[in-house]
């Protein structure tokens, strides 16, 4: 029985040093290679995926911040008075965030 590949070990090859080598953000490396190599960029991802070198990018805000989670607010809440608050998680961002900028 033989084994249908998609992509060749050279193709794998190039795939991994031009990712490593790249200097665009992962979206327009993958539209670019993707469009070169005439496969899908869903193809390619899960590829760079699969062959353990894709790394996902921080998520931004729209100020270019990076995101900060509700979760990470009520930890470093939590860590500043050196005691659990449970209940603190139901509080909405805005407010947590504005607590946590108050304690630095």
């Amino acid at each position: 029985m033989t084994t249908n590949t998609n992509y060749t070990k050279d193709q794998e090859t190039t795939l991994t040093n031009d990712y490593n080598a790249k200097e665009v953000s992962n979206k327009d490396f993958v539209a670019a290679i993707a469009n070169t190599m005439g496969k899908s960029v869903k193809s390619v991802t899960a590829k760079l995926v699969s062959l353990g070198v894709y790394k996902t990018e921080a998520k931004l805000t729209k100020t270019g911040e990076p995101v900060v989670s509700k979760k990470d607010l009520v930890a470093r809440i939590e860590a500043h008075f050196q005691f659990e608050m449970p209940s603190l998680a139901k509080a909405t961002k805005v407010d947590l965030q504005a607590l946590s900028d108050q304690l630095n």
